[in-house]
This record gives C-alpha cells, sequence and structure tokens, in this order.
C-alpha cells in the first residue's frame, strides 16, 4: 500500500437534489430528515451576476455553488487556493445538443454551448469568477473520478500548497448517451483541504489495489443514479462519524481512508 500525505478538512460544500446544502445532506445521511420538497431545482451561485447565471450551464453552476459554499465554511479567501475540478463526464446534456446540432445542421453549432463543452468550463468560470490566479485543474477518471481528484488534491499539499479546493460534481445525461454515460440529476460535493496539524477533522489516505468494497447508506441510496455518486461514500463517511471509508480509485485499486476527528 502506498500512503497519501494527511490532510485536513477545513471546510465542505455540497449540493443534490432535494438537499440544497451541507446541512440538509447531513441530516439526511443520518436518517434525521427527508429531501426538502420546495428545494431550489437548480443551485444559484451568488458570485455570478444574474445574467451570467442564466447563461450557465447546470453543471458550472453546481460546481461553483459547490465551491463557494466549502470556501465559505474554511473562512478562506477562494482566490488564494488552488483547485481540483472532477468530473466524471462533464456536461452530458451539452454534448448531446452539439451531437444533435453537428447531425441536423453542422453550421448551427452555438459558439456559448461549445464554451460550455470543455471539460475544463467549471474550472474557468471559477477562477474568472473569484479572481483566482493559482493552478486549476480538471480531470476526469470515470468513475474513479472523485478518487483520482483526491489523490490529485493530497498530491498538491505535499508540493507547496497549503490548502487545496476539491470540487466533484455530475449533471444529468441527455439523449443516446444517457444509455451509454448515465447520469441522472445534480451532484455536487467540495472539500478545501489543508496540511494535517494534529487538529480537527483528518483524512489519512492509503492506495491499494484491490477493488473497494461496496457501502451502503440513504445518501448513497439516493445518489446512486449520478455519475458522481462514488464522492458520496466519503460524504456519508463524514456526516455519519464514521471512522473510516474505502474510494473506488480505478483499475481495481481503492483509498483506504481514515477519518480522525480531533
Amino acid at each position: 500500500m502506498s500512503a497519501l500525505p494527511a490532510m485536513k478538512v477545513l471546510g465542505i460544500g455540497a449540493w443534490a437534489d432535494g438537499l440544497p446544502d451541507w446541512a440538509s445532506m447531513r441530516a439526511f445521511a443520518r436518517g434525521n430528515a427527508g429531501l426538502i420538497e420546495n428545494a431550489p431545482k437548480k443551485p444559484a451561485p451568488t458570485m455570478l451576476p444574474a445574467n451570467e447565471r442564466r447563461r450557465a450551464p447546470d453543471s458550472v453552476l453546481l460546481a461553483l455553488e459547490v465551491a463557494q459554499a466549502a470556501c465559505s465554511d474554511a473562512g478562506i479567501d477562494p482566490a488564494s487556493l488552488p483547485s481540483v475540478f472532477t468530473s466524471t463526464h462533464g456536461d452530458l446534456a451539452i454534448t448531446h445538443a452539439m451531437c444533435d446540432t453537428l447531425a441536423r445542421a453542422p453550421t448551427e453549432v452555438s459558439p456559448t454551448k461549445f464554451h460550455n463543452s470543455v471539460h475544463n468550463a467549471a474550472a474557468g468560470y471559477w477562477t474568472i469568477g473569484v479572481g483566482c490566479r493559482e493552478p486549476a485543474t480538471a480531470i476526469s477518471a470515470f468513475d474513479a473520478s472523485f478518487g483520482q481528484g483526491l489523490i490529485e488534491a493530497a498530491l498538491q499539499l505535499a508540493c507547496d500548497a497549503p490548502a487545496v479546493l476539491l470540487v466533484g460534481y455530475d449533471s444529468f445525461a441527455a439523449g443516446p448517451l444517457s444509455h451509454t454515460s448515465k447520469s441522472e440529476g445534480l451532484f455536487g460535493f467540495a472539500l478545501v483541504l489543508g496540511r494535517a496539524d494534529g487538529t480537527g477533522l483528518g483524512l489519512q489516505a492509503e492506495l491499494e489495489a484491490a477493488p473497494a468494497a461496496r457501502a451502503q447508506g440513504p445518501l448513497l441510496k439516493a445518489l446512486a443514479a449520478n455519475a458522481m455518486g462514488p464522492a458520496a461514500v466519503l460524504a456519508q463517511a463524514l456526516a455519519c462519524g464514521a471512522s473510516a471509508c474505502e474510494l473506488n480509485a480505478g483499475n481495481g485499486s481503492r483509498l483506504n481512508i481514515e477519518i480522525a476527528r480531533g
């Protein structure tokens, strides 16, 4: 097994259908509350002007909402943080719309949709919106995307970053893509991670060449259809005070995570 540098959770942000913040998601994961019936249908991050919120796709709104919430929870200026944005598929609804247009009328492809289709679109909106000049990384590793994002964040902390913003997010699939790259609803989960200092909520992860065990819990069940559902394993563990969990790290490997509460 290979141990990653120990990390400290400085802030948490979350958003899902019927669970529009970390407080409601934590209560749901503990079995203390259900989905909020009158919750917003999609995020509305305040960092974007109203006209930008109308133009931005749901995937970007989701990523910015949880990123902003995590930084606020941590009490850290978002402009000071390097970031890792991880998404299983990117925005499948936009990809479908572009493919459909290319098949019917290639000259009518929307420049705005093309602009929002790239995998680092959310990272770009974020760095511009908060005025951040720190490095921003956008990655994808299929169903190991969140696990690989956590590895990337840990390695950046091991180099020279005092803190890193990790944002996992996925939106819904549309058209034929929904049969091959399945994803339903919206789910985003963000962490501001710092170097471990012996106090607070700590994570110690080890990479092992073995598949992750199947986890259970109300949050995992509710978010299983979303492509970022694997991130709910850690969200459930943090919400319920668990001491450990396992994340899929891809290629038959897993992250064994010990959770310390100092």
